[in-house]
């Protein structure tokens, strides 16, 4: 049981005033509070009630640790060290408390149960990772335990691992294969509970998320290979039949999750066959690019063939068990001495030879965009296509959001095109709409923003925030790393230039590229069917 808290701590403020930044690289009170706080709670076997907490956290400079007992006194613990405390049979609620240089504080209420009765009614969870390969999930419950023990059975990896009773351990073999694995379960009394099983850990050899999305670009931009979000070359042969089967390869177009990819199957050298006739001419083009998931290749070499030409190859590492994303130059084919004005196939060469698989999708050459999808955005551009995805809707669908032409051809906005948000009548609260940016935003260019929005009433409150879309993941599949910075709406049925000033946001960094920006209308409120209006949306200082 856990109750979180966080709490502003005004003990430090003389400290915090005290110092000063002459290198303006640190911003110490820009610093967030602690996050992930927690402990490992252990007791000894020998009826005592001896416990050892081992706290742990992030950012944290110190933490302090209420027993919640009689004992008013806190222990105060630097990271990585561990205190002792020693309790009376029965069930105490912890408190772990976790502080910043800056002295921002995050607490955690967490049981701890003491008890002098073996644990019983042990249950055990041990399950394959379903992404990560060669990784096995753990579990273990049971009553008047505090903690367990887990022995994953790999050879030369004797010394056990300590979870608190009840929650998760995961760890990845080297291997796949059959392992012993042993669970014994422990309270403060001296007898202990156990579990053992043979559990086989599988190998994942497959791709479970599709590739990264590319870029938005126009069609002069890129000529496409193969993938789903460009045109591609028609006729093209992806499984020509080069007598590579004669060496044990095979080939197919896997699935996952309704995304297609292209399957090559013991990878000794595979082809790419433009139709009869067809070549292309990739001159103009500056990169080719591919995103390749393995997990026992090491090397690919792709080569690009010339009609007229030859041949000439490029090796790149992959790393396994995850989609690596390449970009070769096309100098680095012509510096070989590589015409590229009629290529007529590619080639795949995978290290080791005819032993492993690999999993490619968006093969595509492209060059610097003419146009792009970055600020300023006035979304007056013929060439590009805007693509605001909404959200939220009462069914937790999308609310309708594109660029239109503009309705409300008044005042400050005598633009063409608009962006157009109809929060829908009983659309969620935080119902919006998207758009990724073709690159992260440049704020040398200012860390204010403007927009020019068009709201049916006054008071509405307009959220602006940016997230940077590659970064870790929440519980709902949300970036993790953002900027949220809101303003009001003082007019109504009349545009108006609203500012948003993102240094005002505590965690935002100059450093951190940014590369989507979502807009929520009428935000807190749920939707009643008002439409919004969005244009001009600018950096300033």
């Amino acid at each position: 049981m856990k109750k979180l808290k966080l709490i502003i701590s005004l003990f430090v403020l003389t400290f915090l005033l005290g110092c000063s930044n002459d290198s303006g690289d640190t911003n110490v009170d820009a610093v967030n509070a602690p996050t992930n706080i927690s402990a490992l709670t252990t007791v000894t076997q020998d009826n005592s009630g001896k416990v050892t907490f081992v706290p742990r956290g992030e950012g944290v400079t110190r933490y302090e640790i209420y027993f919640g007992d009689a004992t008013a006194t806190p222990s105060y613990v630097n990271p990585g060290e561990t205190t002792t405390h020693k309790y009376a049979e029965g069930v105490y609620q912890a408190k772990i408390v976790g502080t910043t240089i800056n002295g921002k504080r995050t607490e955690v209420v967490q049981e701890v149960v003491v008890s002098f009765r073996a644990p019983e009614n042990l249950v055990v969870l041990i399950e394959n990772d379903l992404i990560t390969s060669k990784k096995v999930n753990v579990k273990a419950t049971a009553d008047f335990a505090l903690f367990y023990d887990v022995y994953f059975g790999e050879p030369g990896k004797t010394d056990p691992i300590s979870v608190n009773n009840g929650e998760s351990i995961s760890y990845v073999y080297k291997e796949a294969g059959t392992y012993t694995i042993r669970i014994v379960s422990k309270s403060a009394a001296i007898k202990a509970t156990q579990y053992t099983v043979d559990f086989k850990v599988t190998a994942i050899n497959k791709p479970t998320t599709s590739a990264p999305e590319p870029a938005n670009r126009i069609a002069s931009d890129v000529i496409s290979i193969y993938g789903a979000k460009y045109t591609s070359v028609a006729g093209t042969n992806y499984f020509p039949d080069w007598g590579q089967g004669g060496q044990g390869s095979s080939w197919a177009e896997a699935d996952v999750n309704g995304d297609k990819m292209l399957q090559y199957i013991k990878l000794s050298y595979q082809g790419i066959q433009l139709a009869d006739g067809v070549t292309i001419n990739v001159s103009g083009m500056k990169y080719l690019h591919m995103d390749v998931w393995t997990a026992d290749v090491t090397k690919i070499e792709t080569s690009l063939i010339s009609k007229l030409n030859g041949e000439k190859p490029v090796t790149k590492d992959l790393t396994a068990n995850q989609w690596t994303s390449i970009d070769i130059p096309i100098s680095a084919y012509t510096s070989q001495g590589l015409t590229v004005a009629d290529i007529i196939q590619l080639k795949f060469v995978g290290t080791p030879w005819a032993a492993g698989t690999v999993f490619i999708d968006n093969i595509y050459f492209y060059k610097d965009p003419t146009q792009s999808t970055v600020l300023p955005l006035d979304f007056e551009s013929t060439l590009l296509t805007y693509p605001w995805i909404g959200f939220g809707d009462a069914n937790y669908s999308g609310i309708p959001a594109a660029v239109v032409n503009n309705p409300k051809k008044t005042g400050i906005n005598l633009s063409n095109k608009v962006v157009e948000i109809t929060k829908t009548a009983g659309a969620q609260v935080w119902a919006g709409a998207s758009l990724n940016l073709d690159s992260a935003i440049d704020f040398s260019k200012g860390t204010k923003v403007s927009i020019n929005v068009w709201s049916p009433k006054v008071g509405s409150k307009i959220l602006l925030k940016i997230e940077n879309s590659k970064s870790p993941k929440d519980g709902n599949g949300n970036p993790t790393v953002f900027v949220e910075v809101q303003a009001l709406t003082t007019v109504s049925n009349a545009w108006q230039t609203l500012t948003f000033d993102l240094t005002t946001y505590g965690a935002f960094r100059t450093s951190i590229p940014y590369d989507r920006v979502i807009l929520f209308p009428d935000f807190g409120v749920n939707g009643t069917g008002d439409t919004y209006y969005f244009d001009d949306i600018k950096q300033f200082n």
